[in-house]
């Protein structure tokens, strides 16, 4: 036995116990971790055989708490383990998955991350599903980072002392960046891994879900500035320039002169250039091109969230040990 699985989730119903269901046809010791859920979560978690434990409801709760939490029951009750592999509670797992991520992981020692392909249950169900499902698409080969769901190193998370739980998303980036800076490599295989259930349904959920990855973008940005490492920079001021300078430009020269609002034109033809490079011949380019243009408005939002939220304190970032 040498990889254990840790799962995280808060009031995920039935796709827990799907999640876990999943992983019942390995020898993998499980443990779940529970951001306080209302539902019957931890005791399905318990009746499955995972190993089920609560987090302290008096501090904040982040995805990057729940894992190392998770990473520390199962070294505390299992030490010899030389591999973890991380699931979110909306996931099912691929079956093979676990034996081809871990024999990769035994026959390169200079890796740390290993992760497959990730893909939406339902893409058709809705174009938020689908925008999910093109997210995950990633080519095979080496990375720079991975998602939440990922097998790693045991002895290499614990040389960069696991995730950073100040970070409220964008943590396993982070944690990449920081397996990079100590000479560990990630690589992303072909393998299918796991199945997502994004469930979106409205707009809404979609906007918050953009605007938490404009959080993540200042959050992880600031974290690293004086290192050298850009981290994210590229994404900051795209979003910064779409979705906040361009558009008070627009306006203020608009406030001058009415014709100045011809300028607002560029948005369609950011579409159409997005669409295109795409493959403007089928409906999920221009579906994609449409909401990826609209994201950059909910991703300047959540930086300026973050900015708000770290100069009034109630967000503080200190210096990852390295």
């Amino acid at each position: 036995m040498k990889t254990g699985i840790v799962v995280i989730g808060r009031n995920e119903g039935q796709r827990l116990v799907a999640c876990l269901h999943s992983l019942r046809h390995g020898m993998h010791p499980v443990v779940y971790v529970d951001s306080g859920s209302s539902d019957n979560s931890l005791y399905q978690a318990d009746s499955l055989g995972a190993d089920a434990i609560a987090l302290d409801m008096s501090i904040p709760f982040t995805a990057a708490r729940a894992r190392n939490a998770g990473f520390r029951r199962l070294n505390e009750k299992w030490p010899s383990l030389q591999f973890v592999q991380f699931v979110d509670g909306d996931c099912i797992v691929v079956d093979g998955w676990l034996a081809a991520a871990e024999l990769f992981l035994l026959d390169k020692s200079e890796f740390a991350v290993t992760c497959g392909r990730l893909k939406e249950v339902h893409p058709d169900a809705t174009v938020y599903n689908q925008l999910c499902d093109i997210e995950w698409e990633s080519p095979a080969g080496e990375s720079i980072q991975c998602g939440g769901v990922a097998m790693m190193r045991i002895s290499a998370l614990t040389d960069v002392c696991g995730f950073n739980e100040q970070l409220i998303a964008g943590e396993e980036p982070e944690l990449c960046l920081r397996l990079r800076e100590k000479g560990w490599r990630i690589w992303r295989l072909q393998n299918p891994m796991a199945l997502h259930d994004a469930d979106i349904k409205r707009f809404g959920q979609w906007w918050k879900r953009m605007l938490r990855g404009g959080f993540a973008y200042g959050a992880v940005f600031m974290l690293h500035i004086n290192s050298g490492k850009k981290i994210w920079f590229t994404e900051l001021i795209r979003a910064i320039f779409w979705g906040l300078t361009l558009p008070l430009a627009i306006l203020t020269l608009s406030a001058l002169h009415t014709s100045w609002a011809a300028l607002f034109l560029v948005y369609p033809l950011q579409v159409i250039r997005i669409a295109t490079r795409r493959g403007a011949s089928n409906l999920v380019s221009w579906q994609y091109a449409v909401f990826m243009t609209i994201g950059k408005f909910a991703e300047a939002a959540g930086i300026l969230k973050f900015l708000f939220f770290h100069m009034t304190k109630k967000v503080t970032l200190s210096t990852v040990q390295r």
